[in-house]
């Protein structure tokens, strides 16, 4: 398990931060994110906040054109509440995995010259999130994924070629990195299915998307 926090870290690492394999020779690297992407954190957080706090007469008012509130809405409105839900002891450890995730994860592992890791962020109150995010892990991909788990902060002071997450725009702490190694792919999720991207920027729309094209692409470069 590696992990990594804060701005001051990445450069205290200096020759020790983890170089891009690529600019060495070596293989491809590939960086996953986890909640959003290989968990499903919004599902989990819909469904834990209409279970504890809405009456069923209620749950019209979270629906609209067909798709429910994301979780970054609620939390606009009923931030106290969202965050005691996913801050519960448990609520880690049972998110179901996103469709088609944990087949990618395992295809990608075997695929030749690439090194595949899992790249997350903690909660700032990560009493039961740390240890039920390498529990997730384990229970769904397997121990030899548990040794692949970068635990950040701040994922720019990461070098790798590729980074697939949900989140559409990565600062680092304190601008430790202006300029990450990695090329970002947007993974879609609800709360950034209408940011319209700018070429030369690229979009997973799902992992029933075509990820081996952008892995392979990246391969090329």
């Amino acid at each position: 398990v590696i992990r990594l926090s804060g701005a001051g870290c990445g450069r205290r690492l200096g020759s020790a931060r983890l170089g891009s394999a690529r600019g060495m020779g070596g293989p491809l690297r590939v960086l996953v994110d986890m909640d959003g992407v290989l968990a499903d954190f919004e599902g989990a957080v819909l469904r834990g906040f209409l279970s504890k706090f809405l009456l069923p007469f209620s749950i019209h008012f979270f629906w609209r054109n067909g798709f429910w509130f994301c979780d970054c809405q609620i939390k606009f409105l009923f931030p106290a509440k969202v965050a005691s839900i996913y801050e519960s002891p448990g609520f880690f450890l049972g998110l179901d995995p996103i469709p088609g995730a944990i087949e990618a994860m395992q295809e990608m592992m075997l695929m030749q010259d690439t090194e595949v890791f899992i790249c997350t962020s903690p909660l700032r109150k990560y009493e039961h999130c740390i240890l039920e995010k390498y529990k997730w892990v384990e229970k769904h991909l397997g121990p030899e994924f548990v040794e692949r788990i970068i635990l950040t902060r701040d994922k720019t002071i990461v070098s790798a070629d590729l980074l697939f997450d949900d989140k559409d725009t990565i600062r680092g702490l304190k601008s430790a990195e202006l300029n990450p190694s990695w090329e970002h792919i947007l993974f879609t999720c609800c709360h950034n299915k209408h940011i319209q991207l700018k070429p030369p920027c690229r979009r997973l729309l799902s992992w029933a998307d075509d990820w081996r094209a952008i892995v392979e692409s990246k391969r090329r470069k």
